[in-house]
């Protein structure tokens, strides 16, 4: 079957810890977030088709700046490609990480979710294997409380069937007090998922 979103590039592009290292050619972003270990470097290589593109570590914690990706898509019906940042934020909830580097993260996060003008919407890993931690509703809510449109996405989806990745969903979007919530199960491993987030991508731009 065609694919109406065909990702052409992808790249790193920098890292930052404050606005003036963020790219200066502005573009649309779209932001991943999530706890340690949800799977937000494996969702970009598969997203982007591109091996490696985010280091994959088995030790949670180790994506400490915001990390930008270059990416360039063709939308079916448009002629000229659209480029966007796809913006990778540290993992939160790591109990191991000290506490002075959480509340380092948690300023030069908060920073750039409330000041930049070009984020699209946010997507808000959540592992589909367990419910919601209390970091992962304590983010959701502070994304909608400042007007950040988020999408939920539930990583790992391969590791449940059909009938139990339902059951689980329905119990995020009780746990996250939204029952009319969409909810995009995603599967790394499998692709699954990935071209229904190329085309909420897509529609954001």
């Amino acid at each position: 079957m065609k694919e109406r979103v065909i990702v052409t590039q992808g790249k790193y592009l920098a890292s930052a810890v404050k606005r003036e290292q963020y790219p200066k050619e502005e573009r649309p972003e779209i932001v991943f977030i999530g706890r340690s270990n949800v799977g937000k470097s494996s969702l970009i290589n598969s997203l982007t088709r591109v091996r490696n593109l985010a280091r994959v570590s088995r030790q949670p914690g180790k994506t400490q700046t915001i990390n930008f990706y270059d990416v360039g898509m063709k939308i079916e019906g448009e002629e000229a490609r659209r480029d966007f940042y796809l913006v990778d934020l540290p993992g939160y909830g790591y109990a191991k990480t000290g506490k002075a580097q959480r509340l380092t993260w948690k300023k030069f996060i908060e920073e750039y979710l409330l000041h930049s003008k070009n984020i699209r919407f946010v997507a808000q890993l959540i592992d589909i294997r367990h419910d919601p931690m209390q970091s992962d509703l304590d983010m959701f809510r502070w994304l909608t409380a400042n007007g950040i449109p988020v999408l939920v996405v539930a990583t790992k989806a391969d590791k449940l069937g059909r009938g139990a990745g339902k059951q689980q969903t329905d119990r995020m979007r009780e746990a996250l007090g939204v029952p009319e919530l969409d909810i995009l199960p995603y599967s790394s491993l499998k692709n699954e998922g990935r071209s229904e987030l190329l085309d909420v991508i897509a529609n954001s731009l």
